[in-house]
């Protein structure tokens, strides 16, 4: 159980529009996916750190953001990364590590801990940098690998506000996917250190490889499952919904969070660390997509045998998503009838993403770049982090959308 202070799983309506719930979840898990890629690249434990409070202070919008590790020798907790703080506390300051401390309890227990009122706590002391810093409410989870606990995950806010279950879970997956990344590094300055002390047996340094593809794995299938959680959270919420407008809403982003773990999915079961085999992953998602249309309406695909990177793999495949889904729901108001996507070889090395119905076509005052649609703003959004410019095109019948942009450097273009 995680120990928190009546802190539910909030609902969109309680905190502002649903879209803006729905894009503030799906940023949180964009962050993650981010930064699971980022640590997979990065060999600089301090580095590693830092950007781990940087992009957990943005996920959850706050000014404050701190790592601390334990000392065992000293048994309390140096401040070793951080974001928002005075000179003079990162990487200098320490915290006690006892039970009596919101930190030292999620440390001590395993227990994430929430705190959306420390003016009024009564299970912990405030930490004395809390108080200095006008922190009013913060939330502490455990870093830990598969074989140490490392520390604690502090977010801290000095607004008046609420930390909800769906923050802690995006802090709990974030703080297990930095805790496997930590014991890699550790594992790999250790042979480092081997090596250059000994240049010990070829045995060692196969062992040390093989455990470093599987901690990088593991990195990978922690992400998916963190995923996997706050899918589960939006559909707790959707089936709680009485208006059927707010439950739509919930199960679009839900489909969104799943189509960004089937490419962890995928990452986990297969050697695609950073190329995804892209006819492989489009027709799993749709499958995916196929199994939640209504009777009548088909989904035809057509994928090129190339390979793209894992970084374009995630917008491509919520591009996708997006596309079709928007296709079944307006082109076909009777229900029935085909949607056709493709992607294959274009222009000048490029690669182009098409989608195309059959339907009833744009309508006539149609103007993407006006739209305020949630769905809208995120295709628009997708289609420039893929580095290409949407197009909406009338098909006679029906619509077309077409995307060509350029596979990243070290994808498998085959023309």
């Amino acid at each position: 159980m995680d120990l928190n202070d009546d802190a539910p799983a909030v609902a969109p309506e309680q905190g502002g529009s649903v879209a803006e719930e729905l894009a503030y979840r799906l940023r949180q898990q964009q962050l993650a996916a981010e930064f699971g890629h980022f640590a997979l690249r990065t060999h600089d434990t301090a580095a590693l750190l830092q950007e781990a409070t940087r992009v957990c202070a943005l996920g959850l919008q706050s000014k404050f953001c701190k790592i601390m590790e334990y000392l065992p020798d000293e048994r309390q907790f140096i401040v070793r990364a951080g974001v928002g703080w005075r000179p003079g506390i990162v990487g200098e300051a320490r915290t006690g590590a006892d039970v009596a401390s919101p930190s030292g309890y999620a440390f001590r227990t395993g227990e994430s801990v929430i705190s959306n009122h420390l003016e009024e706590e009564t299970r912990f002391r405030t930490p004395a940098i809390l108080v200095e810093h006008g922190v009013k409410r913060a939330v502490n989870v455990l870093i830990q690998g598969e074989c140490s606990r490392f520390g604690v995950l502090e977010v801290d806010s000095p607004t008046e506000g609420r930390f909800t279950q769906a923050d802690l879970a995006f802090m709990q997956g974030f703080a297990n996917l930095l805790g496997v990344a930590i014991e890699r590094q550790q594992a790999e300055e250790a042979l480092r250190t081997s090596q250059q002390q000994t240049r010990a047996s070829e045995t060692l340094l196969q062992e040390a490889l093989a455990h470093q593809e599987v901690l990088t794995r593991e990195i990978s299938h922690r992400v998916k499952n963190s995923l996997a959680i706050v899918a589960g959270l939006l559909s707790m919420q959707g089936r709680a919904a009485a208006d059927p407008a707010l439950k739509r809403a919930l199960d679009d982003a839900r489909a969104r969070v799943q189509t960004i773990a089937s490419v962890h999915d995928r990452l986990w079961r297969a050697d695609e660390i950073h190329a995804v085999n892209l006819a492989e992953f489009m027709d799993e998602l749709c499958e995916q997509l196929r199994s939640s249309a209504k009777p009548g309406q088909t989904l035809t695909c057509d994928f090129a045998p190339v390979t793209v990177a894992t970084d374009q793999a995630v917008p491509l495949g919520l591009l996708a998503n997006e596309l079709v889904t928007n296709a079944f729901k307006y082109a076909y108001p009777e229900g029935a009838g085909d949607v056709r996507i493709s992607v294959g070889p274009g222009e000048a090395g490029h690669l182009r993403l098409t989608v195309c119905d059959q339907g009833a076509g744009l309508p006539p005052d149609f103007d993407a770049a006006r739209s305020k649609s949630l769905g809208m703003k995120l295709i628009a959004s997708l289609g420039r982090q893929l580095g290409g410019q949407p197009e909406w095109q009338g098909a006679e019948p029906g619509t077309r959308f077409v995307l060509d942009f350029l596979p990243q450097p070290g994808a498998n273009h085959e023309s």
